[in-house]
């Protein structure tokens, strides 16, 4: 019989997350159930028991899947199955990798392999950040060495979607009992102080649920396993570091900014000394030797830094490396910049398109249309590696989400266009995301998009001693700052705040205090940079390049979409047709939202007007030109206004009474020129008249028709159609004789067929 062992963790408003181990998966190294409302994860932990020769990182995978059958849907496509993974899902994924990975021993270099499924959800819980407590539980309740247990958790904890559409801060953070070792989030604009409470409110929330992950392990008796992941030499641990530990200080020490230089430098400390090692020895030692020296390279670098206050590169620590920038650099994209800092480069474009452009997301839990598009580029050669390209990888998606989030809330609310950046990185030594979101704004301010506010980032690194006693947060720093520090913090902003932030962390804790230097300090360079930028282009263009399409935005009651449409689409095709212009129409909070664009002014020009005529509210009095659609035995149907028809009766059309529609000599698709004479205020029917645009004859007499009406008459004299005290050819008020002739057709029950008709057909073409 199973016996699963549970524990409940209960948020501050009372909500409860329910974490379950011993029921499902058993065979893994540690699973964990997780259920918070009506969301159910799943997450499994597997770890090799030995590491791969030569191994000398942690190989760790996180996989992150939702299933569609989770919240009852099918996937789309052919095959009807789940497959690649989506951005959500590696976005999510890399939170929970960034966050765990610097948990694990540093000498722990098995394979290890997280797996979190979603098996169900309601779609108002977002599931992120469940993913990651579901993750660390799991690891928690396995053999798998650990060094502390960690949540995700957000500043209003666990927000649903619904809550986040309406916050101006939306913040991920992931931290152990004691220290905070990520946070990823974006806002609108917020302070710093703002950020630090924040941060400081989530830890909070985090303590418990670390808490009760101990407690669970406690409960399940777990012991973590033993390893042996490296074989050591100490007498070669201490000749590399006494015979390259000065040479590597002193390179650091000589502040060259040629990133290349200096790995030459240290490549070449390193061949040096491996030669020093017999050779029978050399491809044994090798693999040990390049660990020793990673660790002495590392002291060295930091020691320079923390004691001589020099960076690897000449700078000081708050100072920015060069900045070159330059817009219009290539003239087929609608707007494009080129960001040049230190070695880092980015080429950014801007490309403008039509509402059919957008990128439709369909996520298991998000349908919807995106119009602001960023996609990063991270080619191998930017760094001088010989790689070939291998598709888009998960860093790639990640970074350029991060720029996506820096830019989109000073993107235009009522932007017209879809609109696409790309970055792609021509060069890399450090924060190439932070160049993304600096070119990004100078492409978009090329393009003529009017941006809320211009946007920078830079990037923060720390370096730190020994229980803390001295530290530097260095600004804007290089890859191998990023790489050999304890610190990578990107933050992105405009001169009133911050838009987006991420940080990860490789040290044992981070201060408060030390968080807000490095905002302080991030501040001082943020706007640094966007002076540059405001130097180089200081507004948007007023106007878009002559090959941007051009875009016109309109809104019309609901009630007039499907007269702009016209059966089977034959109106909205015919003026795309006539006009050479694209229109789309979408139906929003009751409203029709038109869009219409073109390669050139005259063609939205003659969509607009088209469309301006369908929607018009026709106006007794006025005068209208428009094809007849259909002639029947009492008149004739007159498309007046596009879309709209009204009746123009035989005895509207001259003043000369008319024997049929024949003797009219109109015909179907004739242009004829009417006056609205009525509109029906019940029916909403239209009488057109084209007597009413004639000179009246002289001595005209209406007659009476039958039914009330004046209908003209061809011999000018008065005759009563209904019985009135007019004289009559068969004497007044006398009995009609029947003779031979046979009966004698009812003007009234002529009129009233003729009216009938008129109604019934009427009533059908409306």
């Amino acid at each position: 019989m199973l016996t699963p062992t549970k524990k409940t963790i209960v948020l501050g408003d009372g909500r409860e997350i329910t974490l379950e181990t011993g029921k499902l998966a058993k065979q893994a190294d540690g699973a964990v159930e997780l259920r918070f409302n009506n969301t159910m994860l799943l997450a499994t932990v597997v770890s090799a028991k030995d590491a791969e020769e030569g191994a000398d990182f942690m190989p760790l995978t996180v996989e992150y899947k939702e299933k569609y059958s989770s919240f009852g849907r099918f996937p789309g496509g052919f095959t009807k199955r789940e497959g690649r993974a989506s951005d959500y899902e590696i976005l999510t994924a890399r939170l929970v990798d960034r966050v765990l990975r610097p948990l694990f021993p540093s000498n722990y270099h098995a394979n290890t392999i997280v797996h979190i499924l979603m098996f169900s959800s309601d779609g108002a819980d977002c599931p992120d950040a469940l993913a990651g407590l579901a993750a660390s539980a799991a690891i928690a309740v396995s053999d798998v060495p650990f060094e502390e247990a960690r949540i995700d958790g957000n500043f209003v904890i666990n927000p649903t979607f619904e809550q986040l559409e309406n916050a101006d801060m939306e913040l991920m953070v992931g931290a152990t009992y004691d220290n905070i070792m990520m946070v990823e989030g974006e806002m609108d604009e917020v302070q710093e102080e703002d950020l630090i409470a924040a941060l400081k409110f989530a830890h909070d929330a985090i303590k418990p649920m670390c808490v009760a992950q101990k407690e669970l392990a406690a409960q399940l008796g777990v012991t973590k396993r033993e390893y042996c992941h490296e074989v050591d030499d100490e007498e070669i641990k201490e000749r590399v570091r006494k015979e390259c530990y000065q040479p590597c200080y002193d390179i650091a020490k000589a502040g060259n900014p040629d990133k290349h230089w200096r790995n030459d430098s240290f490549d070449k400390i390193l061949e040096d000394f491996i030669e020093t090692i017999p050779e029978e020895e050399r491809e044994e030692k090798t693999p040990m030797i390049n660990r020793y020296f990673h660790d002495v390279q590392r002291d060295a670098v930091r020691r320079v830094i923390l004691d001589e206050g020099i960076r690897m590169d000449g700078r000081k620590t708050t100072e920015i490396r060069p900045i070159w920038c330059e817009t219009d650099y290539v003239p087929g994209p609608h707007g494009s910049a080129v960001f040049t800092r230190g070695e880092t480069q980015s080429l950014a474009t801007v490309t403008l398109g039509t509402k059919l452009d957008e990128k439709l997301i369909d996520d298991v839990l998000t349908r919807r249309n995106e119009r602001f598009l960023l996609h990063y580029n991270f080619p191998a050669f930017s760094t001088g590696e010989a790689r070939a390209p291998r598709g888009v990888s998960r860093r790639e998606i990640g970074h350029g989400n991060l720029a996506h989030r820096a830019l989109k809330r000073m993107f235009p609310d009522d932007f017209p266009y879809t609109c696409r950046i790309v970055s792609d990185i021509l060069e890399s030594n450090g924060s190439s995301s932070m160049a993304t979101v600096c070119g990004g704004t100078l492409a978009l301010l090329d393009a003529g998009v009017k941006m809320k506010r211009p946007v920078a980032g830079i990037a923060m690194g720390l370096i730190t001693d020994e229980g803390n006693v001295k530290h530097a947060v260095l600004s804007d720093i290089l890859g191998d700052e990023d790489h050999l520090g304890d610190m990578d913090f990107k933050v992105t902003g405009t001169v009133n705040g911050i838009t987006a932030t991420q940080m990860d962390i490789k040290c044992d804790g981070l201060p408060y205090e030390i968080l807000e230097q490095a905002l302080s300090q991030a501040r001082n360079g943020r706007l640094h940079i966007l002076n540059i930028i405001n130097e180089t282009i200081p507004e948007p263009r007023e106007d878009y390049k002559p090959h941007v399409p051009r875009i016109v935005a309109m809104t019309v009651d609901k009630e007039f979409i499907g007269a702009i449409i016209g059966k089977g689409g034959e109106v909205i095709q015919g003026i795309q047709e006539e006009t050479g212009a694209v229109i789309t129409i979408d139906e929003i909070d009751g409203k029709g939202e038109i869009e219409i664009s073109a390669a050139n002014k005259d063609s939205i020009e003659a969509a607009v007007e088209r469309i301006k005529a369908i929607i018009a509210v026709p106006e007794e009095g006025t005068i209208y030109t428009g094809p007849i659609k259909s002639i029947l035995e009492f008149g004739a149907f007159v498309e007046f206004m596009p879309g709209k028809e009204g009746l123009l009766h035989i005895s509207e059309i001259s003043w000369e009474r008319l024997a049929d529609m024949e003797a009219s000599g109109l015909h179907e698709g004739d242009e004829v020129t009417v006056k609205l004479i009525e509109i029906d205020k019940k029916t909403g029917k239209f009488r057109l008249s084209m007597r009413a645009l004639q000179e009246k004859p002289e001595g005209f007499e209406e007659r009476r028709n039958g039914n009330g009406g004046n209908r003209p008459r061809g011999n000018g004299g008065p005759r009563n159609g209904n019985g009135g005290n007019g004289p009559r050819r068969n004497g007044g008020n006398a009995p009609r004789r029947n003779d031979n002739r046979g009966p004698r057709r009812d003007n009234r029950n002529s009129d009233r067929r003729r009216d009938d008709r008129n109604d019934q057909s009427y009533e059908d073409r409306n």
